[in-house]
């Protein structure tokens, strides 16, 4: 089953998952790991037995968002030659996914030519011929093999057209969960919703993450076990790392079995309170003191000495300027063949992939041989690189965060052993990754930047900041301490810690996000389907909605209120076209609308935007009649843009300026 020799984790579930299975039958599978110690491997093997004492016909691998999806396809195409006999239709499944992958059409035709039985049987009688009906709208979930975005199976428990057709494509499948951690309440109560419908039709069901609490591991298990039919909480306390593992047949929950990590490691943490001036242009004089002083400070010895360092910043309009400002201040570093590189989710998709690729290739895992000092490097990103992406650095600064995501990021220093002659002198001991955080909540400014918005709860963050001030001087365990810290983070009792206005504060900001997070969970409840124990022989339940539920509210939530631009560049011959290059002119359509090819040319370039840039907006900017309607053409907002300046188009649309440029697209 593994190409290479197991690591403890994946040794521990070869030894004694099989046995819990044979006598317990199959059910779910709760894996807590560190970044980086092979939970997707482990989770195919977990996923490859559940399925053969199952009797599942397949699988469909869910996460956080399209770009984690793109990254995972190839993998589970590889463990599908591996672990199947005969030939099954893999697909990839998002909103994007039509676009293609591995055969330029979004699946691809699996086969086993290696001797010997697959884990999972696929014979010639379950050969899927009708691919290209399987990548028909909300069909997609039917193909044997999936890899996607969570909101494509989510959707089988909203009222949604179909959504019965969803549900129906993963009774039979075993479900995997990566990044289990990563939903807010609202999708986590979706999550919860549909582990009761698996657990009812016995489905199997592999969830991964490397910070999740012990609250939100006990919701999950104990969902698919009441779908199960078993209403005794399960009291589960996971181990990190480890596993543990809850029979679909009966009440067996096993005990969290702890394993041995190949990557013990203590995180060397730098807690550096700042002044907080992340969006101040690049001419401007740096502020002593500031955030892009100290980012100039910590960045030095990259440019000075070689290796690579990732800085993610919490908004993509801090990420530009970031990137604008350590390009000025580092020309050396912009000279290097490492260079600066710019990651965030608003560049249109062909030019986010080829970024994302041109990352992997420089960040990604060794490919054997010698392994060298990289040249001098600094990837600038947004919270894209968090989850799901194989990237190691030297070196990584993050502005403050919630301690999971700290966590997650700081997985990324170090992911891959390179040996001391792979990291440059500055970068220290290999087992001692450091962690450099720009916290800008200080006794001047105890609350988060205005420009954070909600990205992240104030309360959590004022937490993370005490507890970094607490941890850092000695360090942080990986992973002894993880779990404790993901978990003290949402401990009541922490504000005894605080005294004072500062204790007062964090009792309000605690109380906004409780009551934000039961609106979420209430809002789930009330706009998806019900339990199935409340179905009681009455499937028109399964597509009922509550007064006030529509569809245009189901999957706008389901979206997180995002909205789609494509720029169109008018260039000074009067031609408009989807490039700034001008090369590419924009499609005239027709009766039938766009043909395949220009319908793809004009879904590559589409940006995502938050839909609030978009409501009141001009008129003349809806997609063209003649391109058709096809579902991605849908809701689309064209920006025409006009040159200003050198490498900088612009467009007014309603209040706001858009401009697209090398950083991406920009709005003011």
């Amino acid at each position: 089953m593994f190409p290479f020799t197991p690591n403890s984790l994946q040794r521990d579930l070869v030894e004694h998952l099989p046995a819990m299975i044979d006598e317990h039958g199959p059910g779910l599978v709760l894996v807590t790991a560190p970044t980086g110690d092979g939970k997707t491997e482990a989770a195919l093997f977990a996923a490859a037995l559940l399925g053969h004492a199952a009797g599942a016909r397949g699988l469909y691998f869910a996460l956080p968002t399209m770009g984690t999806a793109d990254a995972m396809l190839r993998r589970v195409e590889v463990f599908a030659s591996r672990a199947l006999s005969g030939e099954r239709a893999l697909m990839l499944l998002h909103s994007m996914a039509w676009l293609g992958s591995l055969d330029g059409d979004g699946s691809a035709g699996v086969s086993d030519d290696q001797a010997g039985k697959g884990v999972i049987s696929a014979g010639r009688g379950t050969v899927v011929e009708a691919e290209g009906w399987l990548r028909g709208s909300k069909r997609g979930l039917l193909a044997p093999l999936g890899v996607g975005t969570i909101d494509q199976a989510l959707g089988a428990v909203l009222p949604l057209r179909y959504n019965v057709l969803r549900l129906l494509g993963l009774s039979d499948k075993v479900f995997v969960v990566d990044e289990a951690h990563a939903y807010g309440p609202w999708m986590h109560q979706l999550l919860v919703r549909l582990l009761e419908w698996l657990g009812e039709m016995r489905a199997p069901v592999v969830l991964l993450s490397a910070t999740l609490t012990g609250r939100t591991a006990g919701s999950l298990v104990d969902a698919y076990r009441r779908g199960a039919g078993i209403v005794e909480p399960s009291g589960v306390v996971p181990r990190y790392p480890g596993w543990l593992f809850a029979s679909a047949a009966s009440e067996v929950v096993s005990a969290a079995r702890g394993t041995r990590t190949d990557r013990v490691r203590t995180l060397r943490v730098s807690h550096r309170p700042v002044t907080w001036d992340a969006l101040e242009s690049a001419g401007v004089p740096v502020l002593e003191g500031g955030r892009r002083a100290v980012l100039r400070e910590v960045l030095a010895p990259v440019a000075a000495g070689g290796g690579t360092a990732l800085v993610c910043c919490t908004t993509v309009a801090e990420a530009q300027q970031t990137y604008r400002d350590v390009r000025a201040a580092f020309p050396e570093l912009v000279a290097s063949p490492g260079g600066v590189r710019l990651l965030h989710s608003r560049y249109p998709a062909d030019e986010r992939a080829r970024i994302t690729a041109e990352c992997a290739a420089a960040y990604g895992k060794p490919e054997g041989g010698p392994v060298s000092v990289r040249p001098a490097s600094v990837l600038v990103a947004t919270q894209v690189v968090e989850q799901s992406l194989d990237f190691d650095f030297d070196l990584v600064v993050s502005d403050l965060a919630p301690i999971a995501q700290l966590l997650q990021r700081a997985g990324r220093g170090r992911r891959h052993r390179r040996g001391p002659l792979g990291r440059p002198a500055w970068a220290g001991a290999e087992d001692e990754p450091v962690l450099v955080v720009l916290d800008p909540l200080t006794a001047e400014a105890p609350g988060p930047p205005r420009s954070w918005g909600a990205v992240y709860d104030a309360g959590l963050l004022v937490r993370t900041s005490r507890i970094l001030q607490e941890r850092a001087p000695g360090g942080i365990a990986v992973p002894d301490d993880v779990q404790r810290l993901v978990d003290d983070v949402y401990e009541e009792e922490f504000v005894d810690r605080l005294e004072g206005a500062a204790r007062e504060e964090l009792v309000r900001l605690d109380e906004e996000r409780l009551a934000g997070e039961a609106a979420e969970r209430h809002l789930a409840v009330w706009t998806s389907i019900c339990s199935p124990v409340d179905v009681k022989g009455d499937l028109s339940k399964l597509s009922a909605r509550e007064v006030g539920v529509t569809q245009d509210l189901l999957t706008t939530r389901l979206g997180a209120d995002t909205g789609g631009v494509l720029c169109l560049y008018q260039q000074a011959n009067g031609v408009t076209t989807l490039d700034p290059q001008g090369t590419v002119e924009a499609p005239g359509g027709g009766r039938w609308g766009l043909r395949p090819a220009e319908l793809a040319d004009v879904a590559r370039r589409v940006a995502p935007v938050p839909g609030r840039w978009l409501r009141g907006g001009e008129s003349g900017t809806a997609v063209p009649q003649g391109w058709g309607t096809h579902p991605s053409l849908r809701d689309l907002v064209l920006l025409y843009m006009v040159p200003a300046g050198e490498g900088i188009w612009v467009c007014q649309f309603g209040r706001f300026t858009f401009s697209m440029s090398g950083v991406g697209l920009e709005v003011r």
